[in-house]
This record gives C-alpha cells, sequence and structure tokens, in this order.
C-alpha cells in the first residue's frame, strides 16, 4: 500500500484522541454516524470539573423522565424495574419512547437543547455519548453518583471504562452487547454438522455446502447483517481474522484497502456470487434465522431472547463466539450498546433522582432481570449469574466472549459519517458484484478526505 497521508510517526491513542476533540467544533462530529450537530462554542465546560455538581444539602426529586429506545425490546422489563424503583423510593420515572434508534434519541436530545423539555435520563450507545459531552450537554457522574450511594466500583472495568474522558465518568452502562454467531440447531443436525459455532470462516465455508444439501428449505445458508446498521460493526470480526481492518490498531492509518482487507472482503463476495451460500439482510438477520428462513446469521447478544422466543417449539437455537481468520482467531469480536446519562440543564434534585434511579435501573439483581428478558450482558461483577444460566444457558456465551473482545477501529468510531460510507462501499461488493480493490481503494480516498478536513488539524 502507498504512503498515507494520515500515517503519524507518534501512535494516537483512544484516550489522547478524545482529548483532541475538545480542540474544537471541526472535531467534534467525531462519531460512527451521522446525527444531530455537535458543534460549541468552544470546549465542554464539563472538563472544568472532572467529579461533577456538588450536590451536598439537595433533596432529590420525587417524579422524573427516562428517555429510551428500548433496546432490545426492553421496555416491558424497563418498566417493571421502575415500578420496583418506586416501591423502594417513592419517586416515580415517567418512560418515553424517544424514538426506535440510538440516532432517534440523539435527535430528539438535540432538539430538547434548543429549548424543548430535557430528559432526566438519557439513553446512548458508547459510540454516542461524546457527542453530548461535547456539547456540554451532559454531567460528569462522579460526584452525583456518590450523592446517591451507588458503588461504581462493582461495574464491569471494561464496560465502565468505555464512558470516561480525562478522569470523569459520563454514563453508566446499561445495554451492553457483542455480536454472537447464530445457528439453527436443527439445520446443523441434518446438514451432520457439529453442534458448535465454527472456528474460523474457513471452517463454515466448508459447511455451508453440507448445510445447502441437507435441503432446511431456506434461501441462504447464512445472511450478511443488515448493511446500514451492521457493516461497519460486525465486518470488524472478519477483516480482524484476515489480520486488518478499517484501520489500523489504534491508529488512523486507514487500511481497508490493504492486501488483507481485500481477501477478507473477497470472501464476503465470494459468500454471495462463487458460493451462493450467502445473502444479505434487508431488516435483521436475526429475524430471519428466527423463522426459519436462513441457517445462520450474526448478531447482537441483545437479539437473543427474541430469537429463542420467534423460534421456541421449532427449533433450538445455538450461539457462539465470532468465527476467526487464517491470521487472528482471538480477539475477533467488537463491543457495543448503550448506557445511560444526566443532561446538564434540568435542576439538581432532578439530577440526584436521576443517579438514584440509574444505580438502582444497573444494580446486581435488575441487571440480571435486563439479561434475563433482553440477552444483554450483566454489568456488574456482583451479578448473581446461576439463576440466569440455569434458566438461559446461551447468555453464558455472551458473558464469556466479553473476554476476548476487541476496541473498535478509529476510522468507524471516530470519523464523522465514516459508517454511512463503509456500508455503501460494501452494498456495492456484495449486491453489485464490483471490484472489491477498487471499491476499497475508493472508500480509503473517502475516510482519508474525513480525517484531512475533520481531524488532522486537531491532533
Amino acid at each position: 500500500m502507498t504512503s498515507s497521508p494520515t500515517r503519524h510517526s507518534r501512535p494516537v491513542s483512544r484516550r489522547g484522541l478524545l482529548g483532541m476533540a475538545a480542540l474544537g467544533a471541526g472535531a467534534v462530529a467525531l462519531s460512527a454516524c451521522a446525527g444531530p450537530a455537535t458543534a460549541s462554542s468552544g470546549a465542554s465546560s464539563a472538563t472544568a470539573n472532572t467529579d461533577g455538581p456538588d450536590f451536598s444539602g439537595v433533596t432529590p426529586a420525587t417524579t422524573i423522565t427516562f428517555w429510551s429506545n428500548h433496546p432490545g425490546n426492553s421496555e416491558d422489563v424497563t418498566k417493571q424495574i421502575i415500578a420496583k424503583f418506586k416501591d423502594a423510593t417513592g419517586i416515580t420515572v415517567n418512560l418515553v419512547t424517544a424514538g426506535s434508534t440510538y440516532e432517534d434519541v440523539a435527535q430528539k436530545f438535540q432538539t430538547a437543547q434548543a429549548g424543548g423539555t430535557l430528559p432526566d435520563v438519557v439513553v446512548f450507545s458508547d459510540v454516542w455519548w461524546f457527542r453530548y459531552f461535547m456539547q456540554d450537554s451532559i454531567i460528569p457522574l462522579t460526584s452525583v453518583l456518590k450523592a446517591a450511594d451507588v458503588d461504581t466500583s462493582d461495574y464491569r472495568e471494561g464496560l465502565f471504562a468505555d464512558y470516561q474522558y480525562k478522569g470523569a465518568q459520563y454514563a453508566v452502562p446499561w445495554a451492553r452487547s457483542t455480536p454472537l454467531f447464530y445457528y439453527n440447531k436443527k439445520h446443523w443436525s441434518a446438514a451432520g454438522l457439529p453442534d458448535r459455532a465454527p472456528a474460523t470462516w474457513d471452517e463454515f465455508a466448508e459447511w455451508a455446502p453440507k448445510l445447502q444439501a441437507a435441503n432446511n428449505g431456506t434461501q441462504y445458508v447464512y445472511e450478511h447483517p443488515a448493511l446500514a446498521d451492521y457493516a461497519g460493526w460486525t465486518l470488524q470480526n472478519i477483516l480482524w481474522g484476515y489480520g486488518s481492518g478499517w484501520s489500523a490498531k489504534d491508529s488512523f492509518d486507514i487500511t481497508c484497502d490493504s492486501d488483507a482487507s481485500v481477501k477478507a472482503l473477497q470472501y464476503v463476495q465470494d459468500s454471495v456470487y462463487k458460493g451462493k451460500w450467502a445473502g444479505v439482510a434487508s431488516t435483521s438477520g436475526t429475524d430471519d434465522m428466527a423463522a426459519g428462513a436462513i441457517s445462520a446469521t450474526l448478531g447482537s447478544t441483545g437479539s437473543l431472547v427474541g430469537v429463542q422466543k420467534t423460534a421456541a417449539g421449532k427449533f433450538e437455537v445455538g450461539v457462539g463466539f465470532l468465527p476467526g481468520g487464517p491470521v487472528t482467531k482471538s480477539p475477533v469480536c467488537p463491543t457495543g450498546g448503550s448506557g445511560v446519562g444526566i443532561p446538564k440543564k434540568i435542576p439538581a434534585a432532578n439530577q440526584l433522582a436521576a443517579a438514584k434511579f440509574i444505580g438502582f435501573l444497573t444494580n446486581p439483581e435488575n441487571t440480571v432481570a435486563f439479561s434475563a428478558a433482553t440477552g444483554y450482558m450483566p454489568v456488574r461483577k456482583s451479578a448473581d449469574v446461576t439463576s440466569l444460566l440455569a434458566k438461559n444457558p446461551l447468555i453464558g456465551t455472551a458473558i464469556k466472549q466479553l473476554e476476548v473482545t476487541r476496541t473498535q477501529d478509529y476510522a468507524r468510531v471516530f470519523l464523522p459519517g465514516a459508517d454511512q460510507e463503509m456500508a455503501k462501499s460494501v452494498a456495492q461488493i456484495v449486491t453489485k458484484e464490483a471490484d472489491v480493490k477498487s471499491t476499497m481503494t475508493a472508500l480509503r480516498s473517502t475516510l482519508e478526505n474525513i480525517f484531512n478536513t475533520q481531524v488532522k488539524s486537531h491532533i
């Protein structure tokens, strides 16, 4: 690969990247997805106090509002937790459906900053919270969580640290996930396959003809997840397995057109056009798998319980770690999901009540209940998962996979609009059989332009 203008003589750390983002509005839009503008008049004043406001003498409000998109079909279990919270504290929480996606919530929250009614607790994904920090629209949580008697040392360190910046904590993990490999055990048995996920994608390519020959009544053996939502996220798995990525590890060196990346994405294209055993989900691969229309797909752990309910009585669902590649077998799994935080421009009484609710929402007992209802991972170290695993052992696979996860590529999560560009490029490859090398070279040019025009000058 020719010399890239994005190469650095000194690597930029994740924390260093976040630090440079506060230097000016040009880097404010650092995120995987398009959405509300995040520019502010200067560096966020939230950096002035890493602990957050002083809550001495503050009495918590008796009524607060929680905005959520109900990740993992979590509305019912969230309502149950809210009811228990009122019984325990007397505080009423009004749950508001603020949209169906994290982007919907972000847009609604952005609009509210301009004069609408703000929530007291808001949900946002691990790649969205920094937008809110840059808007100076959320508070550091250390002081308020302490005032609310929330034991922050009990959160899983890796998940809790995803929301930290310059020593401050801006959210608490809630609906956290990794992708899983989902498969139909009935189809696996009919094809004479071992009851497990493939160890590598090459192994799955060997299994695919056997699944086809089993005549399971499926259109495809496998569906690549819907491109608009998942291409940039899940395809990191295959790219990493081939020893590459959208960008080099912990770097802005764009590597989507490297020889290794081209081989990885050629595998993806060949699965559709050459092997003819794979398709591309139009909306949800896990829904198609649960309906028996395909034999396997990748999907969030947050889809697990829903898939099991849909498949109940028809076939048994199997899950496993994401497959490795010819170069790297582990770690090849990214994390994802959402946390909850507190807006800045609301009364201190509401902020304190919000912190009490966040602590209750994510306490050991409720994180297990939430996991049982959705498939998301328990976020507390002290959570007793015995009953959870006894009821649904597959959730244990998601928890174990936490130990072999990898930080997402900078190119996906820190270049504004990059996720959509990746999805468009992958769509060319898997729906129009475009040349992989030239498509990835064009994507590299696009990503480098985003970096050079919006990020580079702030490093």
